[in-house]
């Protein structure tokens, strides 16, 4: 009989093929991410490889002789700002008076889509005045770099500036701003500058010619990281305007009177009836048994001896806080009974049993019906 099984050589020829075009793919995989190198992902990072990245621009310029060292903090931008571009990816995080110093130092400072706020901190005189769609448009203007670079994917945020000699083109959202100082460009659209639109009409003909003029661009990223921007956090109560504090004390004082208003207000004691009457004489018989159960026959005749104490103050005419001795004399001249004796009956050892217990109140009954007679 001839076997049917497969030995090891027919499954060796069955899937070294697919096993061959596996090895293929993973050698591919890791030779390419060898070739790229170490990237770091986010919008505008000169490392990253991301649709919104934008090594492919950075790997451009640094073929072009341009030297791209990159800056995350305010005090790495100055130190290399002098005599360079400098790109700024984030204005809204530069810490203040950071904007001015770079642009004393630097020879061109570019800012990505600035917002209306940080225009007014950073550089008066320029605002933004609405939105454009992002779209293929041409320069319409006399400046340089867009007239040279032709139509871009341009658009995102106006701007405008009160200076006579700027220049604003692509529909306001490139605006040029000589100065004594450095050139100031602002973007309203990162598009041209990222991997995704590098490509597309003009893109890389305008960000070359933009970031490209000097031998060094410094590719600043502001973050809130930033050790600087420490001693710029405000508390909470400044970042509040004026109107909310006052609209929020007139709501409190709404509230407090609202509750004052609603609030019910206490009238007289109501009397409730008692679910249950319990007599005296069953309350007291009660008490009676539990001193018997638990053999107090001490506290029982210090509680009797107490009670007696606190009848007799008043029909001798004393104080509540009468001492003993005073105690004792009136109630042996109001008696005609010894000191002795009444000390020993008022103050005397506690009884030690129930015998000893009724005698002590026997005679404390005595003793009362004396004094109330005389």
């Amino acid at each position: 009989m001839t076997s049917v099984s497969p030995d090891a050589r027919r499954i060796w020829r069955g899937v070294r093929l697919p096993l061959a075009v596996i090895l293929l793919v993973v050698l591919t995989g890791t030779l390419v991410v060898l070739a790229r190198g170490e990237q770091t992902p986010g919008a505008l990072e000169p490392g990253s490889y991301e649709p919104g990245g934008s090594r492919a621009l950075a790997t451009l310029l640094e073929r072009e002789g341009v030297k791209i060292p990159i800056a995350r903090t305010a005090a790495e931008a100055n130190g290399v700002a002098r005599d360079a571009t400098v790109l700024i990816t984030q204005p809204a995080y530069l810490p203040e008076h950071t904007f001015a110093e770079i642009r004393r130092t630097a020879k061109h400072v570019v800012l990505v889509q600035p917002s209306p706020g940080t225009l007014e901190e950073i550089l008066p005189g320029v605002r933004s005045t609405g939105q454009l769609e992002v779209q293929t448009r041409a320069p319409d203007c006399q400046a340089a770099d867009p007239v040279a670079a032709g139509s871009a994917t341009m658009g995102g945020l106006r701007y405008a500036a009160t200076q006579p000699r700027a220049q604003d083109c692509y529909g306001g959202s490139y605006l040029e701003v000589p100065g004594p100082q450095a050139t100031v460009t602002v973007l309203g659209s990162p598009e041209p500058l990222t991997n995704k639109g590098l490509s597309d009409e003009g893109n890389a003909a305008l960000a070359m010619r933009l970031l490209g003029k000097h031998e060094r661009l410094v590719w600043y990223l502001p973050t809130p990281a930033d050790p600087s921007l420490e001693a710029e956090k405000k508390p909470l109560s400044e970042l509040i305007p004026a109107g909310w504090s006052y609209a929020a004390l007139q709501a409190g004082i709404a509230v407090v009177l609202l509750a004052l208003w609603r609030s019910r207000r206490l009238g007289p004691v109501v009397t409730e009836p008692i679910p249950v009457v319990v007599r005296a004489a069953e309350a007291t018989e009660g008490r009676a048994r539990l001193y018997r159960k638990a053999k107090a026959a001490a506290h029982a005749g210090e509680t009797l001896r107490e009670a007696a104490r606190a009848r007799l103050r008043p029909l001798l005419g004393l104080t509540r806080d009468a001492e003993p001795a005073a105690l004792v004399e009136s109630v042996a001249a109001r008696t005609g009974r010894s000191p002795a004796e009444v000390g020993a009956l008022l103050y005397g050892d506690p009884p030690a049993d129930d015998a000893a217990l009724v005698r002590l109140a026997d005679g404390l009954d005595v003793v009362e019906r004396e004094v109330e007679r005389s």
